[in-house]
């Protein structure tokens, strides 16, 4: 970014760094049926990059999100991982790319015990890896301690620490979070964070879309701004954070 973009939060520079990107969103039109909710977005994740997606309700940040793993109807533009296109291909054959996605709600199957639910998350394998479950279990000791319960009887913030678990099963490259702080007690938020930061730590890339914005921006590497299904800013947390407009416009002054 030059001095002079530098100075306010500005505009993406869709060729800097596209060719060392993890996830790669080009110019992307997307959306539902015949509505189209996205306008060009451009969005790059870097390997093991920490990355956020904030802005208004209804900015378009959610289907993003769903536009990457194939949830979306896509009227143009691509999306590359590791260097190849998956734009508009199926979610079940999107995750064997190595990327995993946690919605916002749903996100567990809440009749199954923990241990089915992190069984589950391993669904295209062969075997369950059992490794892979004792590293969800470390991560989230909650989830052992718990481990026959049914999942709907968890409370919210053990269900979300449980859709990430599964996610993990997979040791996906990159970890998509669709608000993952929705719903949570004020007191889980932080808990909540710190967990997330640590799965970035262990060297796994993180994109997610969060409404709790200073939080979010404060702890990624880089954020996006959308508004009304477009980028509107891209810098750094720090930056956005600090930048006068973004402040007064979508972070509450």
């Amino acid at each position: 970014m030059s001095d002079a973009d530098s100075a306010d939060a500005g505009e993406v520079d869709t060729a800097a760094g596209a060719a060392d990107s993890l996830l790669a969103v080009r110019d992307l039109d997307a959306g539902y049926g015949d509505l189209q909710i996205l306008d060009g977005v451009d969005l790059d994740v870097a390997d093991g990059e920490y990355v956020t997606v904030v802005g208004p309700n209804g900015a378009g940040k959610s289907t993003v999100m769903k536009s990457v793993v194939g949830l979306t109807r896509i009227f143009g533009g691509t999306v590359t991982f590791d260097g190849s296109e998956i734009t508009g291909e199926n979610p079940e054959d999107v995750i064997h790319h190595g990327l995993s996605y946690v919605p916002q709600s749903d996100n567990v199957f809440a009749g199954l015990s923990v241990r089915e639910n992190l069984e589950m998350g391993a669904y295209i394998l062969d075997d369950v890896p059992e490794d892979r479950i004792a590293e969800v279990y470390d991560r989230f000791p909650v989830l052992e301690e718990r481990e026959s319960q049914r999942a709907g009887t968890l409370s919210g913030g053990q269900q979300q620490m449980l859709a990430m678990g599964r996610a993990l099963m997979l040791d996906p490259d990159l970890l998509l979070l669709d608000e993952p702080s929705a719903g949570l007690a004020p007191d889980l938020v932080e808990e909540m964070f710190e967990r997330i930061d640590g799965i970035n730590e262990s060297g796994t890339a993180v994109l997610m879309v969060e409404q709790n914005a200073k939080e979010a921006l404060r702890r990624c590497d880089r954020g996006y701004v959308l508004v009304q299904g477009e980028n509107r800013f891209e810098d750094s947390g720090d930056a956005l954070l600090s930048d006068e407009s973004v402040r007064q416009q979508f972070l509450g002054g």
